[in-house]
């Protein structure tokens, strides 16, 4: 777990090797748990604070818990998809450091439904809002798992590949099955009908990989990422319309 906090978290933690990382890549939901604690805490402030400035803040909280990796990735994914070509076109926006429309608007599509979801939970609970954004927060990283269980890295040089390598025999077996039943025991509290809220986890990582192929030829760093912050948002949008 530490080299996990320090690979994919702004968390202090000793440095650790990309290789090191990869090793312990099954275990990355429950990392979903310690970025998603932040935000947890802020949206009890829906108590004291308007619903808006709570979860603005939470938000803003557990993006700034993964030192915003995985935002970068969908500034980087939705500037590649507005570019028409060949997959090894679009990887070359992927790398490019400037930002463009696509991504300005990629960033709207998935993070303003989430804030308006979450807006929504925490007007009916904070407390249940806290621990709905705990679970969105470990599908994300659910749902990153299961793209790079099934995934195939589009470059060699692609920072997936250690992970997808170490994503065999057991250890893929123990991280899909965590992955799979990590948002549902979390969001059982909230309910029988909140579990819908996380059939969007395999859907999206589905989703996921189908673009990632036939955009990109395959799966990698930026992808991986930008997948798993749309996860946040189909969890939270299908929770807000269950409560």
């Amino acid at each position: 777990m530490r080299a996990l906090i320090s690979f994919f978290t702004a968390f202090p933690a000793r440095s650790a090797s990309l290789d090191d990382a990869a090793r312990s890549v099954y275990l990355l939901p429950l990392v979903g748990l310690l970025t998603g604690a932040p935000g947890a805490a802020l949206l009890l402030l829906g108590y004291a604070l308007p619903e808006g400035v709570a979860c603005t803040l939470a938000l803003g909280a557990v993006l700034l818990a993964a030192g915003l990796h995985h935002t970068d990735g969908v500034l980087d994914v939705g500037d590649a998809l507005m570019v028409r070509g060949d997959p090894e076109r679009r990887q070359a926006v992927l790398r490019d450091t400037r930002v463009g429309v696509g991504g300005i608007g990629a960033l709207f599509l998935i993070y303003a439904p989430a804030l308006a979801a979450l807006i929504s939970l925490t007007d009916h609970s904070p407390a249940r809002a806290a621990l709905a954004l705990l679970a969105a927060e470990v599908s994300v990283r659910s749902v990153m798992l299961l793209v790079l269980a099934f995934g195939k890295p589009a470059e060699a040089g692609s920072s997936s590949v250690p992970f997808v390598r170490y994503l065999t025999g057991w250890g893929r077996t123990a991280g899909v099955a965590l992955a799979l039943l990590g948002p549902p025991l979390l969001l059982l509290p909230l309910g029988t009908p909140a579990l819908l809220a996380a059939v969007p986890v395999p859907l999206t990582a589905l989703a996921g990989l189908r673009l990632s192929r036939r955009a990109f030829g395959g799966i990698g760093g930026d992808v991986v990422g930008a997948t798993g912050e749309a996860a946040r948002s189909a969890l939270l949008v299908v929770l807000s319309a269950t409560m």
